[in-house]
């Protein structure tokens, strides 16, 4: 229902553009955010759109780097990822919402999506 895409290998400073694609039956009315886990660690909150796109948050770690946005018409939520460091580098999921307004807890979501790897080589 959920799939996480655009992955792939970065040099520091560098940018990628994650996708989600998901079906208008699972993420309608619903907020949707971008969570990552690295090796060895937990996993954390990224960023995160409400339904109608007006509200987003940002984890303070990517605040000013990452742009999340999405294109309901398409179905697809994006995460603009730029001036990447390598501590960027994880496995990022996306998931849908329990409701319109993001939540920056991972129980405030209900459906989550294959992740895709993201490696950022300083």
């Amino acid at each position: 229902q959920l799939q996480a895409s655009g992955g792939g290998l970065v040099q520091a400073g560098g940018s990628l553009r994650l996708s989600c694609a998901a079906s208008r039956r699972t993420t309608s009315n619903n907020a949707v955010g971008w969570f990552r886990q690295a090796p060895g660690k937990e996993r954390e909150f990224v960023a995160a759109i409400s339904w109608r796109g007006d509200n987003t948050l940002y984890s303070g770690s990517v605040k000013g780097r990452f742009t999340i946005s999405r294109d309901n018409a398409k179905n697809t939520v994006y995460l603009q990822m730029n001036s990447l460091k390598s501590e960027d580098t994880a496995v990022y999921y996306c998931a849908c919402g329990l409701r319109p307004v993001p939540s920056s807890y991972d129980n405030g979501y209900i459906y989550w999506g294959r992740e895709t790897q993201v490696t950022v080589s300083s």
